[in-house]
């Protein structure tokens, strides 16, 4: 796996562009859609830039690297739906509006899902912030002002942190700088 990085050191992704990626011992492909142009594929997820006013709200598995909340469908649950249940299970907040940034098309070119296509939607979200009670997967939260994102919110240090960086972007959290040409 690459290391992780903070997303402020990452050029944000441009629309459609692919990037090589390493997950699960296997390699992906990753692009950024905007919102309207969703491609193909299977629904895997929703992750929201959960912000609390002034605050970022953001998730740990382990305590020291920290993320945007998120997690998989559930049934035939919506992308607005998965993400307000996952809102509640990992980050014990409640989504009172949300706007759908874009979304991130994985493919797998390489490894025992050879051939598939996994859509992930991002949101920016806002939310009312209720005690933690960790009672899922996620034993880690920390609230910090939305202006620290780009040093608070880590990735792997592949295509997936300049998706990172673009949905902080589009979430008004960082400026979209041009890829280097």
């Amino acid at each position: 796996m690459p290391d992780l990085i903070p997303v402020g050191r990452a050029v944000p992704a441009s629309d459609c562009e692919p990037m090589s990626s390493r997950s699960n011992h296997q390699d992906w492909l990753v692009s950024w859609h905007p919102p309207g142009e969703r491609p193909a594929g299977r629904q895997h997820g929703a992750n929201g830039v959960c912000l609390a006013g002034a605050d970022l709200v953001l998730i740990s598995d382990q305590g020291v690297h920290f993320g945007l909340p998120g997690g998989r469908p559930e049934a035939d649950e919506t992308d607005l739906e998965t993400l307000c249940r996952e809102m509640r299970e990992e980050a014990c907040v409640r989504v009172t509006e949300a706007r759908l940034l874009g979304v991130a098309r994985s493919e797998c070119i390489a490894g025992p899902e050879l051939g598939l296509v996994l859509i992930r939607s991002f949101w920016r979200a806002e939310v009312v912030v209720d005690p933690w009670e960790p009672r899922f997967e996620i034993p880690h939260r920390r609230v910090v002002p939305a202006a620290a994102a780009l040093d608070e919110v880590w990735d792997y240090a592949d295509g997936s942190v300049r998706i990172m960086a673009r949905v902080l972007a589009e979430a008004g959290l960082a400026q979209v700088r041009p890829a280097p040409a």
